[in-house]
């Protein structure tokens, strides 16, 4: 199928777009792997979470014609400590200064943050000026997340996206085509997950950001 859907893609483009191969770009920094159109650009930027939160993030994106792909990659693993920071400086009253926060919550609800990372970057894709046309549960290398579909109101480009939460990282995915082109599909499909080493991860299991890379679970076997 995905095999398909890159000869359709390719045969609806004419011109220098067509001499930008498709070829799998490993990122063992971040944790990913995904079918660019060539080798993307890297930008360090910042996340605004849920619970304003400010988070070290990254863009990776590439051009293929007017077709544009991109990875955001937003690193969660400092919330904790700055949900700890947040607690202990609150002003009286306010509710993330309960006590009985602790251990459901987190300091400065930080848990709570991070468990709707993924209904929150989801919630910002739906904000734009676009069309809902899809929105699922999904997962992508049996990593859990939301697969969304959007048409732009104003020139009806078409964006694929996925949205998913890995070792606490927050990936959004997304895949953006000119009015008349195939489907971005195949961009979303290819997004996979690597170790250090650059080693595929597979799981045998869904797994699930929220239990397994919080820690109420172990992580399922690969």
């Amino acid at each position: 199928m995905r095999t398909t859907a890159l000869v359709f893609a390719m045969l609806s483009v004419s011109g220098p777009a067509v001499a930008q191969q498709w070829t799998e770009y490993v990122n063992t920094q971040d944790g990913f792997k995904v079918n660019f159109p060539g080798q993307p650009t890297v930008t360090e930027t910042t996340w605004q979470s849920q619970l304003d939160y400010v988070l070290p993030a990254r863009v990776y994106s590439a051009d293929r014609g007017r077709e544009h792909y991109s990875v955001t990659v937003v690193d969660y693993s400092d919330l904790e400590r700055q949900g700890i920071e947040r607690a202990g400086n609150c002003p009286p009253g306010n509710a993330q200064c309960r006590a009985n926060a602790g251990p459901i919550l987190g300091p400065g609800y930080w848990k709570h943050d991070e468990r709707g990372a993924i209904v929150y970057a989801t919630f910002k894709l739906l904000q734009r000026d676009a069309t809902l046309t899809g929105l699922a549960w999904e997962w992508q290398d049996l990593v859990e997340g939301h697969l969304i579909q959007l048409t732009n109101n104003a020139d009806q480009s078409r964006t694929f996206a996925y949205v998913a939460m890995h070792e606490n990282k927050l990936y959004v995915v997304e895949g953006t085509v000119p009015r008349g082109l195939a489907e971005p599909a195949l961009f979303q499909q290819s997004l996979g997950w690597v170790d250090e080493e650059g080693n595929r991860i597979r799981y045998r299991i869904v797994y699930s950001n929220a239990y397994h890379g919080m820690g109420v679970y172990p992580v399922p076997p690969r």
